[in-house]
């Protein structure tokens, strides 16, 4: 068999993986939600130890606050929403511009 053919369904095979896992870590957060009482629901928090979610309609500012804060000393924020990370692209950005200027 080419290894033309092999790539490409390994390929689909890790996006299947990757969404099925995400799918599955999105559920867990709702489920943690609805087992909270709905006086004490954040609909943001950790699943599994770890992995972040925030299930809140998203503002502009927790936009600007996780994915373009320059001043942060984060690179890596929870997602504005959903389950997981994003890149903080204004610390990236800053972090740049000091290496290339010094």
């Amino acid at each position: 068999m080419p290894t033309t053919e092999v790539r490409p369904r390994r390929s689909r095979d890790l996006d299947r993986l990757v969404k099925l896992i995400s799918f599955a870590l999105v559920v867990t957060a709702v489920v943690k939600e609805l087992r909270t009482p709905p006086e004490q629901r954040t609909w943001n928090g950790v699943v599994i130890g770890f992995v972040p979610y925030d299930l809140r309609f998203p503002t502009f500012a927790r936009v600007k606050e996780r994915m373009w804060n320059p001043t942060s000393t984060r690179l890596i924020n929870p997602r504005v929403f959903g389950v997981g990370w994003t890149v903080n692209l204004g610390r990236l950005v800053a972090l740049v511009r000091a290496k290339i200027a010094g």
